[in-house]
This record gives structure tokens, C-alpha cells and sequence, in this order.
């Protein structure tokens, strides 16, 4: 049987997809171990859970990786707006 990485295309978004899974009774959703391996998911890790602005959805990330992502927001936003005051200044 192929493997989620071997039916892979090299565009699109099919790529992001990693299968399915289903819901416990519990209410345990089990990652996909090649979602988990990409995604440097391991056992103990904080997952964040947010419904999809958009959509009737649910988005996961590891919450190192949301911080991170957050912290490189904020330098980029701190950055673009030292250089708004730059051009102002000057015109």
C-alpha cells in the first residue's frame, strides 16, 4: 500500500492532507504517524486546538511551534513599523 508521501503531487494542496482519523468515544482523535513524524509531534507535546475562522473545522498545532510563529509576527510587525517611522521622519 502507497504511503500519504508517495501519492504526494508537487502541487496543490493535497500534499497537506495526511489521511483520516476517527473519533473516540472519549473524545481521542488519534495524529497520523506520518502527520506526527513531519510535524515533530511527540508523546507529552501541548497541542493547540482552534476552530477554522472560515469554516466548521479544527486546526491543530503544537504550541512551541504557535509561539514561535507569534514571536516572528510580532519582531516583523515591530520591524514594519520602525520603518513606517523611518519614512515618515524623513519625508
Amino acid at each position: 500500500m502507497k504511503s500519504m508521501s508517495d501519492m504526494k503531487p508537487k502541487c496543490g494542496f493535497d500534499w497537506h492532507f495526511f489521511g483520516t482519523s476517527t473519533l473516540g468515544e472519549r473524545g481521542q482523535l488519534v495524529i497520523p504517524a506520518e502527520a506526527r513524524a513531519e510535524m515533530g509531534m511527540s508523546p507529552g507535546d501541548k497541542i493547540l486546538v482552534i476552530r477554522h475562522p472560515m469554516n466548521k473545522g479544527l486546526m491543530l498545532f503544537k504550541l512551541d511551534s504557535m509561539r514561535e510563529v507569534l514571536d516572528d509576527i510580532a519582531v516583523s510587525i515591530q520591524r514594519l513599523e520602525s520603518e513606517g517611522l523611518r519614512k515618515e521622519e524623513t519625508e
